[in-house]
């Protein structure tokens, strides 16, 4: 039997909905997925975005969205914002009667349209700012207009076909490299007859963050998976074994990727995983 707190819970995840979205092919090399979640319940709901290296543009409706980070500072979400590239996890809240769309920009994605990759200098900011014209405010109102999610997503493709830029032939060679044992800096200079320097300044460019930076956030990806695979199935965890298998040198380099991307230890994330992965009884 379920106790108040646990029956209380599951009402308001039955309320709560969200959906990933899938990409037209022809968007494909443009956007991963968009994301649609609604909040029906007569409570605030919080969730947690994990890192993903990629930027995201987010549209709120009804009552502003409510962001968290790290660092415990709040950030109220309008009718629109730009946020990433999200390199480390933080909260957000949907408060009740209000949803959020989110488009998950891939790769150079985020640049064919703006011009620019990063805007850590500016994590959270209107894209009306990287514009000339304040068209996202006017798509803001047009999608506020719209019952349907998947209208809406049709509706935001064809805004955006204006505005997507040529792709720059090294971004796209990079974005599709998948010889997994050739390093795609390398192999990508010698391919365009360029230094491995100007490559880097590249990938910089246009997906905002480093080569470096992203083998990283792919070694600590293959712990998340396997902490899950062990949660799911109430394995033992040997963290010596993942250890040597993900290709950190000791405990003390894992734990601090945790506490970079997740602001938790391995042990807490653990903890965490299997939860929820437990089904209440």
């Amino acid at each position: 039997m379920r106790n108040q707190a646990e029956q209380r819970i599951a009402d308001t995840e039955a309320a709560y909905s969200s959906v990933r979205i899938a990409v037209p092919t022809a968007y494909a090399d443009v956007f991963s997925h968009f994301y649609f979640a609604e909040n029906n319940t007569d409570e605030v709901v919080a969730r947690t975005l994990l890192p993903s290296y990629q930027t995201i543009l987010v549209f709120c409706f009804g009552k502003n969205a409510l962001l968290r980070t790290q660092q415990n500072t709040p950030l109220e979400v309008d009718k629109c914002l730009v946020l990433g590239p999200i390199k480390k996890a933080f909260d957000y809240a949907l408060f009740p009667q209000s949803s959020i769309l989110v488009a998950n920009f891939k790769h150079d994605g985020f640049y064919r349209f703006f011009g620019t990759a990063s805007i850590s200098e500016r994590p959270l900011l209107h894209p009306d700012e990287l514009l000339e014209e304040n068209c996202f405010t006017a798509l803001w109102a047009e999608l506020n207009q719209i019952p349907e999610v998947m209208r809406r997503v049709d509706y935001m493709l064809d805004f955006c076909k204006p505005y997507l830029g040529r792709r720059n032939i090294i971004a796209e060679r990079l974005a599709n490299f998948n010889k997994q044992n050739l390093d795609p800096i390398k192999a990508v200079a010698n391919e365009q007859t360029q230094t491995e320097r100007n490559i880097q300044l590249h990938h910089k460019k246009h997906f905002g963050y480093s080569a470096k930076e992203l083998n990283r956030y792919r070694r600590f990806l293959s712990v998340i998976e396997r902490i899950q695979v062990i949660a799911t199935n109430h394995s033992r965890m040997d963290w010596f074994e993942v250890i040597d298998e993900c290709g950190y040198y000791d405990q003390s380099q894992l734990i601090h990727d945790f506490k970079y991307y997740l602001n938790m230890t391995p042990v807490k994330y653990l903890e965490f995983q299997q939860d929820i992965c437990n089904p209440m009884s």
